[in-house]
């Protein structure tokens, strides 16, 4: 670092590299624990993905776990509101209640789905009040009145249950009469007297009772909800609304339509609001087919403008230096805060690993931020006060593929095979870390999914297309570094590729030529055949 000596002095004359290990060590493994000022200052932006990002397009965030879904929404947040508009983030995580969430399977989807859908409402009301008692809009008694619509239409209760109408009716009348005559004779002549008397009582009573019997249900009405946010945005005006949705995958599979239904129908269309979804890709289900060709929820590329894959934004196996430059950035801005240093990221590079070891931890990392900084956690432990090389970056990687990886599949006997079988085959036999799936069977392998989620192997090309079968589309995989790093010697180059994966850093982006193709094809075990049958290599 410039003007920096190898040696600290004012650090009892520990080498600089030993308050470099400790920063990267210090270094935090998940953005939900930094301020949101701090994730702004070591947000690493890849190529356009900030411009794409900031856009006000609904938009779906695709990303396996570590690929940085939370930071980026967070950074959005914070660059929204420097430019006045409205974040409301919300971590899914921490929606819901047990009616909703965890409720009695057995009882109806509808029901527990409208419980989440005014949970969800409700933690958007709370941030919205926050901002109009915090902050300055130009319409705060819009603003107000529109949150009130937006508890009534959130928080309509229905009764669902038996109905009894009793009606009782009820009357009485009574009557009576008399009469009576006498006749006296006395000293003035003769007296008489006539008297009569009757009464007479009627009444009636008529009485009729409505009484209900059952369950208060929620109900959200998609047009008052409408109504009520289309006032709070008329009232922020002209700042816009952002929503930012995290952790989508968090909700129970069979509720996440219900969710983006309410977003398609009440959301989306309101003018002044743009809403940012992050969510794991095979834990997902935005969409539920209806009949007649109706569905409920969000259908990618129509009500949401786009999804974006982090996995292939992250995708570096096409330039080197591209992924080179990326991680560099990644790690100078997470340890800028914690220790001087220079503002040159390959300087910083040079200052805290050696030559190779880098390189090798870029190869190691395959393009997944969380899974980078865990590794260079491990390996400045590993090195403690030297400079990292090449056998701390490889015994990190081992380190952190069992621990975390090859843990989380631990119990999946079925991914487990497949994972044995994938590294003798590509990795024992054949020499290489790269094979071809057929996009259509093989890519969509419940295990080759869970392989995937787990990170144990990563897609680095997609639509691979055969000239000899140009009907038949290959997806390209890579399989986990941490799956062979044992196999390499430490003096093996590091980073070196076979011949057989060479294809990937053609900068053209083209395919291998058909023979070379059929060799990087495999059939995974179980499976239907699909694929040619592959050429035995020359002796």
């Amino acid at each position: 670092m410039a003007g920096m000596s190898p040696t600290d002095r004012t650090g009892m004359g520990q080498p600089l590299s030993a308050h470099v290990n400790r920063s990267l060590m210090a270094i935090s493994r998940r953005a939900e624990s930094v301020d949101r000022h701090t994730l702004a200052k070591t947000f690493v932006v890849a190529g356009s993905f900030s411009a794409m990002l900031h856009s006000a397009d609904h938009q779906i965030l695709y990303g396996r776990r570590g690929t940085g879904k939370t930071h980026a929404l967070l950074y959005l947040a914070d660059l929204v509101e420097e430019t006045h508009d409205v974040a409301v983030y919300l971590d899914l995580r921490t929606i819901g209640s047990t009616s909703g969430l965890y409720a009695n399977q057995q009882l109806p989807v509808p029901l527990r789905g409208t419980q989440l859908l005014v949970d969800t409402l409700e933690a958007v009301h709370e941030q919205l009040l926050t901002t109009a008692i915090e902050t300055r809009v130009s319409d705060q008694e819009g603003l107000l009145q529109g949150l009130d619509e937006l508890t009534e239409a959130a928080t309509t209760v229905e009764v669902v249950g038996n109905v009894e109408r009793e009606t009782t009716v009820g009357g009485s009348a009574e009557q009576s009469t008399s009469a009576g005559a006498s006749a006296s004779w006395g000293p003035g002549g003769p007296r008489g007297q006539v008297t009569m008397s009757g009464s007479s009582r009627h009444s009636v009573t008529a009485s009729d009772r409505l009484r209900r019997t059952g369950t208060e249900h929620h109900q959200v009405i998609f047009g008052p909800l409408s109504r009520a946010l289309a006032r709070i945005t008329a009232a922020l005006a002209p700042a816009r609304l952002w929503l930012l949705l995290d952790e989508w995958s968090a909700i129970p599979l069979e509720l996440q339509p219900l969710l983006a239904d309410l977003l398609r129908r009440s959301v989306l269309p309101t003018h002044g609001t743009t809403v940012k979804i992050a969510a794991i890709e095979r834990r997902s289900r935005f969409r539920e087919p209806g009949c007649a060709g109706d569905y409920v929820g969000i259908e990618a590329g129509a009500d949401a403008a786009s999804a974006v894959s982090f996995d292939d934004v992250l995708l570096f196996d096409h330039g080197r230096t591209q992924s080179r430059q990326f991680f560099a950035e990644l790690f100078l801005n997470h340890v800028r805060p914690r220790m001087p240093v220079t503002d040159d990221a390959a300087e910083f590079v040079a200052t805290a690993f050696s030559r190779t070891a880098f390189p090798e931890l870029v190869r190691a990392a395959e393009g997944v931020p969380r899974d980078a900084i865990n590794i260079a956690a491990l390996a400045a432990q590993h090195a403690n006060t030297a400079t990292i090389g090449i056998r701390h970056v490889r015994q990190a990687a081992q380190d952190w593929y069992l621990r975390d990886k090859y843990a989380a599949i631990a119990g999946n006997e079925p991914a487990l095979t497949t994972l044995r079988w994938l590294v003798d085959e590509v990795v024992g036999r054949r020499r290489s870390r790269t094979f071809l799936l057929d996009h259509a069977s093989g890519a969509h392998d419940e295990t080759m999914r869970d392989l995937y989620d787990a990170r144990l192997v990563h897609l680095v090309r997609r639509g691979i297309v055969n000239r000899k079968r140009p009907g038949t589309l290959y997806d390209g995989f890579a399989i986990d570094y941490g799956c062979y790093v044992a196999l390499l010697s430490d003096s093996e180059q590091p980073s070196r590729r076979s011949k057989s994966d060479a294809w990937l850093t053609d900068s053209r982006g083209a395919a291998p030529d058909s023979g070379h193709l059929e060799q990087l094809l495999v059939e995974l075990p179980g499976t239907a055949r699909s694929v040619p049958r592959q050429r035995k290599p020359r002796e």
